[in-house]
C-alpha cells in the first residue's frame, strides 16, 4: 500500500474521531463508546460452539447476554483480500472442501497467502466438525472476508438489540515469513485498517498480535487504535520487560491464563495496561481469573461467563 494512500486512511481516522467530538454528548458516547469494564470476548466468535472465524461464530457469540468482544484472526490472499482465518494452512482437522470431501494434493495444508479469495470458495470449515471441540455445531461454513464479517455482525447485534459489539482482532504475521505465508507487517496492518476504519468501528476494535512488528506500526501510525501484546505460555519476562521490549505501552497484554497470576496482574495494573488472559475454557478458571482482577476474558466457551 503506498504511502500516500495510508495518509488518506489515517487522515480519515483522525477526522471522524475528531468530527465525534463536535457532536453531542450522547452522539460521542455512540462514537467513542468506553471500552467494556470487563471484555467477555468469544475467541474466534465461540469455537466451541461453532465453527470457527466464521460469521455464524459470531452471531453465536452475539446471542449470548454477557459477550461484549468479538475476537478473530486475519489473514491475507494472494489478491491482498483480508479474511477470517486463524492457520496460515487449510487445515485438515477441520477443512474440506465444501462437498464435504476431504483435502488432497496441494490443498492439503495449502498455505492461505497462495490462494485469491475467488479460490478458497473452495473449501469449507464446518461441514467435518472439529474433534477437539466436540460441542461444535457441524455445518456449511465458507471463509468470511472481514468486511462481510463485520457488516453482518453489526447488522445481527442490531436485530437483536445489543450494544455495538467490539472487536478483537489479530494479525496472524510471523517474523521470518514475510511474503512466504503473509505480507511485510506493514501492509498486513494497512489492509486491515482500511477495513476496520471503513466500517465505522476503529473507536471499538483493539488489534492483538504477538508478532510485535505489527502493533509497534500501528501504534507509530494510528495512534488511535487500542493494540494488544499477545504473550505465550513460556513467557518468563516481567511486564516492564515486555514493554520495553515493545517499546511502548500497549492498551492490553493478552497473557496466556496459566501465566496470569496476582504478581503479572498487578505489574500491569501499575502501568494502566489491562490484562486480558486466553483461551479460558472452564468455569472454575473463569471465576478464578475474576477474583484476580484481570480485565477480561477469551474463551473458546463463551456461554460459561
Amino acid at each position: 500500500m503506498s504511502n500516500n494512500k495510508v495518509n488518506i486512511i489515517t487522515t480519515a481516522l483522525v477526522l471522524g474521531l475528531l468530527t465525534s467530538s463536535c457532536n453531542t454528548q450522547k452522539q460521542v458516547r455512540m462514537q467513542n463508546p468506553e471500552f467494556p469494564i470487563f471484555s467477555y470476548e468469544g475467541h474466534r466468535g465461540a469455537r466451541g460452539l461453532y465453527p470457527e472465524n466464521s460469521i455464524g461464530a459470531m452471531k453465536t457469540a452475539i446471542d449470548l447476554p454477557k459477550v461484549t468482544t468479538l475476537e478473530m484472526d486475519c489473514h491475507i490472499t494472494k489478491d491482498k483480500k483480508v479474511v477470517v482465518y486463524h492457520d496460515d494452512y487449510l487445515n485438515p482437522k477441520f477443512v474440506t472442501y465444501k462437498n464435504g470431501t476431504e483435502l488432497k494434493g496441494k490443498d492439503i495444508k495449502g498455505t492461505i497467502y497462495n490462494y485469491t479469495w475467488k479460490e478458497l470458495g473452495n473449501f469449507d470449515l464446518g461441514l467435518k466438525g472439529n474433534i477437539d471441540f466436540p460441542e461444535q455445531k457441524k455445518s456449511a461454513t465458507p471463509i468470511a472476508l472481514l468486511k462481510d464479517l463485520i457488516k453482518e455482525s453489526e447488522a445481527y447485534a442490531k436485530e437483536k438489540k445489543r450494544a455495538p459489539m467490539f472487536y478483537n482482532i489479530e494479525t496472524k504475521s510471523n517474523e521470518g515469513k514475510d511474503h512466504e505465508w503473509h505480507p511485510a507487517p506493514q501492509e498486513f496492518s494497512d489492509l486491515i485498517l482500511e477495513i476496520v476504519i471503513e466500517q465505522g468501528i476503529a473507536p471499538r476494535t483493539v488489534i492483538q498480535s504477538f508478532d510485535k512488528r505489527t502493533i509497534q506500526y500501528i501504534n507509530k501510525n494510528y495512534p488511535q487504535i487500542k493494540t494488544s501484546y499477545l504473550i505465550g505460555a513460556k513467557n518468563s519476562k516481567s511486564i516492564k520487560e515486555l514493554v520495553a521490549d515493545l517499546g511502548f505501552t500497549p492498551f492490553i497484554i493478552s497473557p496466556h491464563y496459566s501465566i496470569a497470576n496476582a504478581t503479572f496482574i498487578k505489574q500491569a495494573h501499575d502501568l494502566g495496561i489491562k490484562i486480558v488472559p486466553w483461551t479460558v475454557n472452564s468455569k472454575k478458571e473463569i471465576t478464578e481469573l475474576e477474583a484476580l482482577k484481570v480485565d477480561g476474558i477469551i474463551s473458546d466457551y463463551p456461554n460459561l461467563f
